[in-house]
């Protein structure tokens, strides 16, 4: 008889592999096929940028939701903790960012450290390899600060507006903050039930949670939008495109955390829509990713 590996039946890696065949496709053929026809000028190094992009956004949100994932689990067995490993992929994500600007510029590390968005990355880079430290550290929960860090400075970084900055990079701070703590603390909870063959009330105190998170990312997603994207340039852009696309996957994630919530009133199986929701979830990551990649519709809307 075979042993399952560490990712469980052959289904299960086949699945595996499959998603991250996706997942780099949309990272790096993504923003080419969004422009497609839109007359926009081509992104240098769009793909690769995507692919890190994703990458630091996944360990924001592995660490992150770890923190809160950890308060929430209780008393009980615990998952093995991904925190220190996420953080120092994120980190290593940004510092290859910033790599990735010097060599698109054709600039010198000296002198990408002088732009606003080299010192940004730079920011981040040390912001994660500082959250990685105190997670390994005897109080993990100090790498909330660090965590906090890198966050307002991937809003600043992802985000530029040369009109009303601190409204946008506010609207960036609390959309980013609850993206990372749906998806990472969903992940954990999840983790924490499969150890524990259940672990219902895990599930009850995330929803109760998620609750408020779903409410701050529709308010923030929703204002965002109308902000940044004019209506005549929703189907003619890169952006507009894309961001169809995540609206689409978050109705569909939305679906199917109502389904979860329903089926835990009702006593019945609420893990399974939820496994769904997490992996929409990855993927509306992806999505968001690419968004911050394709040309920012303001500057080339008529």
């Amino acid at each position: 008889m075979t042993l399952p590996g560490p990712l469980g039946t052959p289904s299960r890696l086949t699945a595996a592999v499959l998603a991250a065949v996706a997942v780099l496709t949309v990272a790096l053929l993504g923003a080419g096929l969004a422009q497609t026809g839109t007359g926009e000028l081509r992104i240098p190094a769009a793909g690769t940028t995507t692919l890190l992009r994703l990458l630091v956004l996944a360990g924001l949100a592995v660490h992150a939701g770890e923190l809160v994932g950890h308060r929430l689990a209780g008393e009980g067995p615990r998952p093995r903790a991904l925190s220190v490993p996420a953080a120092l992929l994120a980190a290593a994500a940004s510092a290859g960012l910033l790599l990735l600007l010097a060599a698109v510029s054709g600039l010198s590390l000296p002198v990408v450290y002088g732009l606003r968005e080299g010192r940004l990355l730079l920011v981040t880079t040390n912001a994660f390899a500082l959250a990685a430290l105190c997670a390994a550290s005897r109080r993990p929960a100090l790498a909330a600060a660090p965590l906090a860090v890198a966050v307002a400075a991937e809003a600043m970084r992802a985000h530029p507006e040369a009109y009303s900055p601190a409204v946008g990079v506010g609207l960036a701070v609390v959309h980013l903050t609850g993206a990372s703590l749906w998806f990472g603390t969903l992940l954990y909870v999840l983790r924490t039930m499969r150890l524990r063959r259940g672990g219902r009330e895990v599930l009850v105190r995330y929803a109760r949670m998620a609750a408020c998170v779903y409410a701050a990312l529709a308010v923030t997603g929703t204002v965002s939008t109308l902000r940044r994207l004019p209506l005549d340039a929703v189907l003619t852009t890169a952006y507009g495109r894309v961001l169809l696309v995540k609206l689409v996957l978050f109705g569909g994630v939305s679906l199917l955390a109502l389904v979860a919530r329903s089926r835990m009133v009702s006593g019945g199986d609420a893990e399974t829509p939820a496994r769904t929701e997490v992996a929409v979830l990855a993927a509306v990551m992806v999505v968001s990713a690419l968004l911050t990649v394709v040309p920012d519709p303001h500057w080339i809307a008529p």
